[in-house]
């Protein structure tokens, strides 16, 4: 009996961590001005989640740098237009752009930035986009990040 009760407590704890969200993601990005995915999917069930941004080229970020943002769908465009005047220093986004969900710096080659923000303010009913801020990048970089329910 102890011997069944142990087999079916060790299949219990591996069904639930075969169905455990993934809470974290990794994101390259390279000189040809691409992500390595167009859609990220968040589980409600994380509490946060983070991007790793990598960045496989070879160019620096002055010259091909990028960033991973994310923000409503509706508000990626404007924040792209409005991060102009931000510049290289502030990563191309108007400082303290509300619109701005979570971003990193903006990363040259060889390097990394990660991000983590609360799933929390994220709604399932909401299409998010995200994209990077560099000039003219957002015509190639960008992609759907979705809200999934637990």
């Amino acid at each position: 009996m102890f011997a069944k009760a142990c087999l079916l407590a060790a299949l219990s704890l591996a069904s639930v961590s075969a169905f455990a969200a993934e809470c974290e993601t990794t994101v390259d990005s390279t000189d040809t001005m691409t992500f390595s995915t167009d859609e990220i999917t968040v589980s409600k069930q994380c509490k946060t989640f983070t991007v790793h941004l990598t960045h496989s080229g070879g160019l620096p970020a002055q010259v091909m740098g990028h960033n991973w943002v994310l923000s409503k769908a509706d508000d990626a465009v404007p924040i792209s237009t409005d991060g102009m005047d931000g510049g290289f220093e502030n990563a191309y986004l108007k400082p303290g752009d509300t619109r701005v969900i979570a971003h990193t710096k903006l990363i040259g080659a060889g390097e990394t930035d990660s991000v983590t923000f609360d799933v929390s303010q994220l709604d399932p009913a909401q299409a998010y986009t995200f994209f990077c801020s560099y000039p003219a990048h957002i015509s190639r970089m960008k992609g759907t990040l979705k809200v999934i329910p637990g």
